[in-house]
């Protein structure tokens, strides 16, 4: 009992010490937000697929586990309203049916739904969390990150514990924090960046070739048989990226004032004028006003091109 009381105190001092840095880089909403993404997506979800994989097949849940792309832009253009057209939904189906394809190990079966069910209530807060990270994807990546691994990391060895597990040896927990750093640190990081220049729903839509690389790494590496399979879902994905890659979004549109503070370069949407104390040189960082514009030019549902159509 004692050792259990150690840990709880232990991953409560954690939390505190994580809320406190918190609080000093985000205030308002924005910490509002990362909390929320934070129960959503470091909490709920792992502790939803923990339950879903325990009462489902894992060729099931392989299928299963592809909604989070499709919960993801369901949220972002019929709750968020960010934009799409024909082109993209098509081109978000066949990224979707590529998974799909190879994820397919025999046919699903549904002997208890509590299962399924549980998968796709993951699938549901990984996407609400991905859309709420969104909101704050102007802020620094790193510091995104560091917030959300360092509240989920705890919260999820805690839940670990309590199921039954125990803490590993030295070498298996230095290759666990190898891989993540580069599957969870890096990969978080390059997807917040996504999400500030592409939006949610595209976003999801090119994070869900990831199998088909892991695929096609293993093939390469590891003498895995190319297969049908592999090619289908490769020729469903490569349609899916060129539908979305070759769009071409421009219409008139308006740019109300906006304060904020990001990286940023001088383009036409971002003739401000300087503090004495604002950092020299491009691309910089420092709080800075958008005066309202109104004009045409391509573009993306980017964190500057949020408005409704």
């Amino acid at each position: 009992m004692g050792n259990w009381v150690n840990w709880i105190l232990v991953i409560l001092g954690v939390i505190c010490v994580i809320a406190e840095l918190a609080l000093g880089v985000m205030t308002g909403f924005d910490l509002a937000l990362v909390g929320a993404s934070l129960v959503a997506g470091g909490v709920v979800g792992p502790i939803l697929l923990l339950v879903g994989l325990t009462r489902t097949d894992a060729s099931t849940a392989s299928l299963l586990l592809t909604l989070e792309g499709v919960a993801t832009a369901l949220m972002a253009w019929f709750i968020f309203h960010e934009n799409f057209d024909r082109r993209i939904a098509i081109g978000m189906l066949c990224l979707v049916a590529g998974a799909i394809v190879l994820s397919w190990s025999g046919a699903p079966t549904l002997e208890s739904a509590l299962g399924p069910l549980a998968v796709i209530g993951a699938c549901v807060a990984w996407g609400l969390d991905n859309n709420l990270t969104r909101k704050i994807s102007l802020a620094d990546p790193l510091q995104i990150v560091a917030l959300k691994g360092m509240a989920a990391g705890p919260i999820n060895l805690l839940l670990g514990l309590i199921a039954g597990g125990s803490l590993p040896g030295p070498v298996p927990a230095l290759a666990a924090a190898v891989v993540g750093f580069f599957s969870y640190g890096v990969s978080l990081a390059l997807f917040v960046l996504a999400l500030r220049h592409l939006g949610t729903a595209r976003t999801a839509a090119y994070f869900s070739t990831a199998p088909f690389f892991g695929a096609v790494v293993a093939v390469a590496t590891l003498n895995e048989p190319m297969s049908y399979q592999l090619a289908l879902a490769g020729a469903f994905m490569a349609l899916g990226l060129w539908l979305h890659i070759t769009e071409h979004h421009e219409h008139e549109h308006a740019h109300d004032a906006q304060a904020h503070s990001h990286s940023h370069v001088h383009d036409e949407t971002h003739q401000h004028g300087h503090k004495s104390e604002d950092p020299a040189g491009e691309p910089h960082t420092h709080r800075h006003v958008h005066e309202p514009l109104k004009h045409s030019h391509p573009h993306t549902p980017d964190m500057h091109h949020q408005h409704r159509h």
